[in-house]
């Protein structure tokens, strides 16, 4: 078994978690990542990697990075190692030490990002050290993409360039160092109500939005049920899709008509499940409500959606990783940018030495117990699909 440089690896994490790259959807809490990339791109080129950096068209702050060892770039085989680089905002006050400071403390790495998923980087990277003198049949590409935790933009950017190309991926979110193949997808969508106000005392002097929204959250919860009784999955711990109905706001005194009402709702379908069917199926119901004089109904994307994710089960990368892991793979709840590598012709599983119950969380850690396993996980699948 080849050794992992802790020192080493513990400096890198220590720079990457120092690097602040919260990706929000509130523009004061929201920060470039590009300083992050920048130093990962450095480390790369350092060991022979092409480094590519790709701001993205509307955001020139935030940027992709490709970074690519051996074989020839245009290759459609090789292995993908791929990782978000940005987090989610922290809870002030609720650390016991600075987010942005690496602790190790209770044999665990503590600090914003550790687990989900700036730790995966510098394993990926120790991982490669073993290969970096050996002449790679396939090319080792080492993927940081940019703002997984909003709106998936840099995902969608890499499938609109069409790029990285390779045969085969692994998104090192955190699993437990268990491979999974497949998740659910993700909608969050909002339905507007518009109505006329009024004086209470009489119905006839408006056109109240909240009624309307009544006969709109029918009409969901209706089209919930149909859903499930069409669509199950034995493999997830949920079988069904869900749809929630997530907040609502609206009026704004009891003795007025309610003008206006939003109802905020997210759907988690199921693999084989598609967002734009979908979509138009909830605009059919939800306009079909509007027969109220004086309503209008609107609804919107509150952003554009992730596909659900499905790997074939007998695919040579689940195999793999199944074979090195000791455990087969499996599903989660939450979503990643596997659909997107996907799309690409990837064939793409998860796989991580975090867990997810750390994700988000104040003290978020990263068990060291989990640096050797993972980079040996990693060495074998390199090895596997480039040499």
């Amino acid at each position: 078994m080849a050794t992992v440089r802790v020192p080493e690896l513990k400096e890198q994490l220590r720079q990457l978690i120092a690097c602040p790259s919260i990706s929000c959807t509130d523009p004061a809490l929201d920060m470039s990542n590009r300083p992050l990339v920048e130093l990962l791109g450095a480390w790369l080129e350092s060991l022979g990697f092409n480094v590519a950096l790709m701001p993205l068209e509307d955001s020139p702050h935030k940027v992709n990075m490709i970074a690519t060892l051996g074989g020839c770039a245009d290759s459609h085989s090789g292995l993908v190692l791929s990782g978000h680089t940005d987090t989610v905002p922290f809870d002030q006050g609720r650390w016991h030490s600075d987010p942005f400071t690496l602790q190790e403390r209770e044999n665990r790495f503590y600090g914003l990002g550790s687990s989900d998923m700036k730790g995966f980087f510098p394993l990926a990277i120790e991982a490669a050290k073993s290969f970096v003198d050996q002449p790679l049949r396939q090319p080792l590409t080492i993927l940081a993409t940019a703002d997984e935790e909003t709106s998936m933009a840099g995902a969608r950017a890499l499938v609109a360039a069409g790029r990285p190309r390779a045969g085969y991926a692994v998104i090192g979110e955190p699993t437990g160092l268990r491979p999974v193949r497949m998740h659910k997808g993700v909608m969050m969508e909002a339905v507007r109500i518009t109505g006329r106000s009024g004086h209470s005392s009489d119905p006839a002097l408006g056109a109240n939005a909240l009624e309307a929204m009544h006969t709109v959250i029918g009409a969901l919860l209706a089209l919930r049920r149909e859903w499930q009784q069409k669509y199950n999955h034995p493999g997830f711990a949920v079988p069904v899709p869900t749809l929630n109905l997530g907040c609502i706001h609206g009026g704004d005194n009891p003795n007025r008509i309610c003008a206006a009402t939003e109802l905020q709702f997210d759907v988690r379908p199921l693999p084989g499940m598609h967002l734009a069917e979908l979509r138009a199926e909830l605009g059919k119901r939800i306009q079909a409500c509007g027969a109220h004089s004086g309503i209008h109904i609107e609804m919107t994307s509150l952003f554009p959606g992730t596909e659900p994710f499905e790997q074939d089960a007998y695919s040579d990368l689940v195999k793999a990783a199944e074979t090195l892991c000791g455990h087969s793979a499996d599903s989660v709840a939450f979503g990643t940018e596997a659909p997107y590598l996907k799309r690409l012709n990837i064939d793409t599983i998860v796989l991580g030495p975090g867990d997810i119950d750390q994700a988000h969380q104040p003290d978020e850690y990263l068990g060291l117990e989990r640096i050797g396993p993972m980079t040996e996980i990693l060495r074998g699948l390199i090895a596997r699909f480039c040499l």
